[in-house]
């Protein structure tokens, strides 16, 4: 049984640079064919797909947030990590993070039924 935990700071101030991380067990990243994505849902809105980074250590990013977004890994550590800089608070939303079999495209990757784990979620505010 793969589970996913995120981690972070909870409140941010604007501009800042949030870092959350997502702790897997039981279960690879390196894993071939697997993806893991960052996916945020702000209050009262649907999901909305980040970025993901693949088994291979490639990544992926939703062209709305690609300047200010940045994915990598510690594979001795098994997690992976989301950096969302230049933060308002438009950005205030739950985190998870996820793993798929497939990355499609942007609008898809919002879709719960696309992922077969999802951690449950580490909100972040972001507020002066």
């Amino acid at each position: 049984q793969v589970q996913l935990q995120e981690s972070g700071p909870g409140l941010v101030k604007p501009s800042q640079t949030v870092s959350l991380t997502c702790t897997v067990s039981g279960g690879s990243i390196t894993t071939n064919r697997y993806y893991w994505s960052w996916i945020r849902q702000p209050p009262g809105k649907g999901l909305e797909w980040m970025g993901a980074i693949g088994y291979n250590g490639f990544t992926y990013s939703s062209p709305s947030l690609k300047s200010r977004t940045s994915i990598f890994r510690d594979t001795s550590k098994n997690h992976f990590t989301l950096r969302l800089s230049s933060v308002t608070p438009e950005d205030t939303a739950v985190y998870y993070c996820a793993r798929s079999r497939d990355l499609k495209g942007a609008q898809a990757m919002g879709v719960k039924d696309e992922y077969d784990y999802i951690g449950q979620g580490t909100q972040v505010t972001v507020s002066s």
